[in-house]
This record gives structure tokens, sequence and C-alpha cells, in this order.
């Protein structure tokens, strides 16, 4: 590999790895897993460097290769009955007036780690188009990655954040019931 092709791949992950590792610590299971998840992606995009052919922007390109191999290693663990999901990675911005939104800080949290809850429980598909959705990409962008019309991505989005959103004031209500 030649030093600019080497510059260009160095550039590609500088550019990328945070928004690489949150993704793969969405699909992660067990601590160490992150880091693993995006040395696999980091490996993936080394060996497919050569044949990307510009037809998306490079960022695009790497999201899908991150959710692929993300998603290799649900089937692998499903195949094994590891299920379970982690998702502190999701960035969530919180109203500017907390107090009106939450209260306090201990409600925002959780707040967070219900909504963290109602993510995790979506499926793999609509997990991936929102945490994406939540990195603020365009539904163009969302559907190049994850290989759906942009308009079935506009729908999966209506429908997960209606589906967050009861699963979020049910989950709200439950725990203010228990208090």
């Amino acid at each position: 590999m030649s030093q600019q092709s080497e510059a260009k791949f160095i550039q590609i992950i500088q550019d990328n790895k945070d928004k690489i590792y949150r993704i793969c610590k969405a699909h992660a299971v067990l601590p160490l897993e992150p880091q693993d998840l995006l040395q696999e992606v980091i490996c993936e995009v080394w060996r497919s460097i050569a044949s990307f052919n510009g037809r998306s922007e490079i960022s695009t390109w790497v999201y899908r290769i991150a959710l692929n191999v993300c998603y290799r290693l649900n089937r692998k663990q499903k195949r094994n009955n590891l299920n379970a999901i982690q998702l502190e990675s999701v960035k969530i911005e919180t109203v500017q007036n907390e107090s009106k939104f939450c209260g306090d800080e201990d409600a925002a949290k959780k707040d967070y780690r219900l909504l963290l809850e109602c993510i995790s429980a979506l499926d793999d598909l609509d997990r991936s188009i929102m945490m994406l959705h939540l990195e603020e990409l365009s539904y163009r962008d969302i559907s190049e990655i994850v290989g759906i019309s942009e308009n079935h991505v506009a729908v999966k989005v209506k429908r997960a954040k209606s589906k967050l959103l009861k699963c979020f004031n049910s989950k709200l209500e439950t725990t203010k019931r228990g208090e």
C-alpha cells in the first residue's frame, strides 16, 4: 500500500472512529466487545479500501462496514443464545430547561436509562436505523447504509419513534407507580 493510500486510510479512521465505536458499543454484549468490534471494523476497512468505488460518501461506506461486522456478531451470538445488548453509546441531548422535562439530574438519568431500555427492545434493523438517525444522518445516507429505500427509512423511523414513545411512557408510568 502506498503512503498516500495509507494516509487516506488513517484519515478515514480518524474521521469516523467515534461514530464507529458508538455503533460497535450499541451492538456489543460483553464489556470488552466494543473495542474488539472496532478493531474488526478497522481491519475490514483496511481490507476493503481498494474496492471503494466512490458511489457513496466514504462515511456511508464505513457505516455499512461497521453494521455488517456488528450484524455478523449478532448472528453468531444468537446462535450462542447471547441476546443481551448495551446501548450506553447512544447520545441523547437534554432539553435546555431540564426542570420542566424531568425535575432533577437523577430523574434525567432515569429517563435516559429507560430510553436506552426501549431502544434495546427494537429489532436489529430498527435499532440500527435509530442509531444512525441519532447520529443525525440523512434518510438518504441511512438508506444507503442499511440497504432500503429512503421512503422505507422514513416509515421505519416514524414507526420506531412511535414504539419508543409508547415504551418510554409505559416504563415511566411503571416506575412512577413503583416509587
